[in-house]
Formats: C-alpha cells, structure tokens, sequence
C-alpha cells in the first residue's frame, strides 16, 4: 500500500472513529463534500444539456427535429415509391381497376386551357352503319407545363413618308430598362426570380440556356442585374420609408458570407430584417439591409428617428434603443418563441418536469392568441386582459418560486433569469391589442434567404448584397401580399422607364388599401 492509500485509510478510520481531522473539522468536511457534489451536479446538469443541444444540432436531420423541408424529402421518395411500386403491380394482362377520383385535386381557374379534340374515326355506327348523334362530351384535365422556352421578338417599325415635304415618320423605340439590350423584360424577369427567388447560380442558368443553343453568359446577365438593381432601387426605398411609418416592427439578422478579394477567402457580413406586424392595419412589409457587421449601429441607422415598439430577441446590439437615456423613444419588446426555446433544449436532453411545466404554460399563452388571431383590437384586448393577463402573473411567481429553488450556473436556471430577466418586454403585448407575442414573422421572412444561401454560398461584393437585398426586399413583400414575384416585376420592367416619382406607390408589390 503506497502513502496516498495510507493516508486516505487514515482519513476515513479518523471520520469513522469520531476522532477531530488534524486540519478540518467533521462538520466543516462535510459541508466542504457537499458543496463540492452540488458543484459537480451543476456541472454534470449543464454538460448533458449541451450535449443534448449539439446532438440535436449534428444528427438533427436523422429524427423529428428535421425541418419541414427536410422532411419533405424523404416523405417524396416513400410517394415515388410507392408509384414504382404500384406501376410493377398492374401487369398488362390484368385489366386496371377503376379509380376513385374523389380525392383528385382541382386544377386553378386563372391557368390557360388547351382544347384538344378527340373524335373518333368514323362518324357512323359500326352496328348499322347510321350517323351518330353528339348527346354529351367527356371532359377530363391533366396539368402540364412549357418549361423555360427562348423566342425572339421582332420590332418592326415601318416607316413612312411625306411626298411633298420629303419628311419621315416613325413609331418611336419604346424606353428599355436596359437601352439597347437584347433582354425583354421577360428575360430579365426569368433571370432576376431564378437567381433570387429560386436562388439558382448564374452558371446553372447558362447551362440551361445552353440547351437550346442561346448563349447566356453569365457576365452579360450580371450587367443585366446590376442595371436592375440600380433601376429598383428607389421601390426599395419607398417601402422601408412605408415600413417606418408603422407603429410596432419586427427586428433579425442572418449571417451571410461575402466575398474577400485582397485576403482571397470569404469574411462575415449580416442580412438585417425588418418586417411589419400582422396585427397592425395596412399590407405587409418586408426589408432587408445589407451590412458589414453586426454593429447595433446599423440597426439604429436604420430606425434613426423611428418612434414605436420594437420586437427583437436579446441580442445585445439592440440594446442602446432600449435605454432610458437613449435618443430612440422605442419600447422593447420580448419574444417568446426565444424564451420557450431556452426550456425546450432542457426538455430535448432528458425528462425535464420543470421545463415541461414551463412548455405547457407557454403554449397556454400561444393557445389564447390562437383563440383571438381573428378578433379585431378591442376585443383582442378585452380577451388577453381576462386570459393571458393572469396567466403571465401565476406564471411570474412560479418562475421565481423555482429559480429560488434552483441551483446557480444550471441549465434550467440560465432557462429562467431569460424570462425573468425580460419579463417587462415579455408580457408587455398581453396589455394591448396590436402587439405580437413572439418575432416569428421576421424569422419566416428570412428564412428562404437563409435555405438559399446554401447555393449561392457568398455575395461577390458589399454592393452586390445591398442590391440584392433591395431585391430580396420587393420580391419578399410581394409574396407576403398574395403577389405572384415575376409576374410583377416583369410588369414593373416594362412600366418603370416612363413612370413618374409621384405613381411609385403604384408599382410597388403592395396591395392597396380597400
């Protein structure tokens, strides 16, 4: 036995026995032990929780915490399958069965119908050889589609002249938004929503082109964007005036990687996104803002003489809006969809009972709003004040019933100082009749920017991001306002070379009001 074993034996017999430690006294050891283990269980709390969280995060596409589009993927290869699998069985001595088309979707009014005839060959019974009688016809409908097709318009403006004052007189040469260019506006439309809307390179669309014999190169459609860009511009600017003069905004940012061509690798920049709230009249809005940083500088560059309520996560650049010493009259408000989110990763690592409690009060939060999404001001008002009013107070005091009860540095405790911490900005909404209760409409806007990144990988240069998030900006708004993208813009390209400054508001993609 080495002296390490000795003098441990030793220790134990002297605590056993009764007997004084030379150096610590039996009640001292063991609150020393005790707080030792309460340390470890922190720790160990903590650790299986982020453990839970970067699993969640790695292997996130393996189970149900895949997105919606994720899982759409593989819920289309069990229909692909199970078509194969039906078109194996039907041998072609077995007479098909007849199908039910109750379940058949109807095919939109708005779209184009082709006629095709179908008459049989003769027109006379084949029993008495009489003539046939029309009595009905049989109409059946099947969706078919023309993908991307290149044609060529010709412009011809004959030109006349006067045979005794020897002058000539011509159909003027309409105004482009390109002068001179061989794009129609429905070029450029097809390129502007293929490269932002169904975030396509610019390679790809060469190669597409490329299949019909068009050569598109991909530095002639960049001009064509660049010169679009600085073309709509100015609709882009009109909506983020629009957006400024609502009362409540929501308020996110992406990361984005651009281009660094002095250091020949990508840096980080941010895509800022600030979006109107659903419960305030008038049409949706949407902005993007292209930055540099993450500076909350560009947040209140953006916002500089902006007054309402802001709702936000808690990034800390928001914060200096929020001082009372700040120049900005903005409130703040708290998203829940964050501070549930912080209980959820308790819950995803293990049976949690407090998180769980902590998820079913929240959704009775979200319950409530549900109830009353379709209510207008005064009695959203009247129904959060006799629902959710008292369900934030019974859920305050337990919050600090519990953090009391918890130990310091645990993941449940970090769960709840969010809450409480921000608990004036969190149940601020419950107190009117236009707040949102959570930042989920700016989050959903940015996403399919988010998703599509993954193509275009980087923005080749800061102008470039700021142009396209002007674009971004409009096709967004529009999609929120029931606008089908191209077909706007390719109006706009056509309209916006005789439109005058004071009609902008007419070519934005906005729904007027009724």
């Amino acid at each position: 036995m080495n002296s390490l074993d000795k003098s441990a034996n030793s220790s134990i017999s002297s605590a056993l026995s009764g007997e004084a430690s030379p150096t610590l006294s039996r009640d001292a050891e063991i609150t020393r032990l005790t707080e030792i283990n309460r340390t470890q269980e922190i720790k160990i709390q903590a650790l299986i929780q982020e453990v839970a969280y970067l699993r969640r995060m790695r292997y996130g596409v393996k189970n149900e915490a895949m997105s919606a589009e994720q899982r759409s993927l593989f819920e289309d290869d069990v229909i692909q399958d199970l078509a194969a699998v039906e078109s194996e069985l039907e041998l072609p001595a077995t007479p098909a069965l007849p199908r039910s088309r109750a379940g058949r979707q109807t095919l939109p009014e708005h779209l184009e119908r082709v006629e095709v005839r179908h008459e049989p060959d003769s027109c006379t019974c084949s029993a008495c050889q009489s003539d046939l009688v029309k009595i009905s016809e049989d109409i059946s409908e099947q969706l078919d589609i023309e993908p991307a097709r290149f044609f060529v318009i010709r412009h011809i403006r004959p030109q006349y002249a006067c045979r005794q004052c020897e002058t000539i007189t011509a159909a003027p040469v309409a105004p482009a938004v390109i002068d001179g260019s061989l794009a129609a506006p429905g070029l450029l439309t097809w390129v502007a929503t293929s490269k932002y809307l169904d975030h396509l390179p610019l390679y790809r669309l060469e190669q597409i082109a490329a299949r019909q014999q068009v050569n598109l190169s991909r530095s002639t459609m960049s001009e064509w964007i660049g010169r679009m860009g600085f073309a709509l511009q100015p609709l882009a600017d009109r909506l983020s005036e629009l957006l400024r003069q609502r009362q409540v905004l929501h308020a996110d940012e992406t990361p984005v990687k651009q281009l660094d061509p002095g250091a020949g690798k990508t840096k980080r920049a941010y895509l800022w996104s600030y979006r109107s709230n659903d419960l305030d009249e008038g049409p949706p809005i949407v902005v993007f803002d292209y930055q540099s940083s993450r500076s909350g500088q560009h947040a209140r560059d953006f916002l500089h003489g902006w007054q309402g309520s802001l709702m936000v996560d808690d990034y800390g650049g928001y914060k200096k809006m929020f001082a009372a010493d700040a120049q900005f009259a903005i409130t703040e408000l708290g998203c829940w969809a964050h501070a549930r989110r912080k209980f959820f990763d308790l819950q995803v690592g293990g049976v949690h009972p407090q998180a769980a409690e902590a998820l079913r009060r929240i959704a009775q939060l979200y319950a409530v709003e549900e109830a009353c999404r379709d209510m207008d001001h005064a009695a959203r008002v009247q129904h959060r004040q006799q629902n959710s009013v008292p369900m934030l107070m019974d859920m305050h005091e337990w919050l600090i019933r519990l953090r009391v009860a918890t130990a310091d540095g645990s993941g449940l405790a970090r769960a709840i100082d969010y809450s409480l911490h921000r608990w004036p900005s969190l149940s601020r909404y419950a107190q009117t009749g236009n707040l949102p209760i959570d930042n989920n409409p700016v989050e959903n806007a940015i996403r399919p920017i988010a998703l599509g990144k993954k193509n275009w990988l980087f923005a080749g240069s800061e102008r470039a991001g700021k142009r396209a998030a002007a674009i971004q900006s409009l096709f967004a708004t529009a999609k929120l306002n029931g606008i089908e993208p191209s077909a706007w813009l390719k109006d706009t390209l056509e309209k916006l070379p005789v439109w005058t400054m004071r009609r902008i508001d007419e070519l934005l993609p906005i729904k007027p009001a009724a």
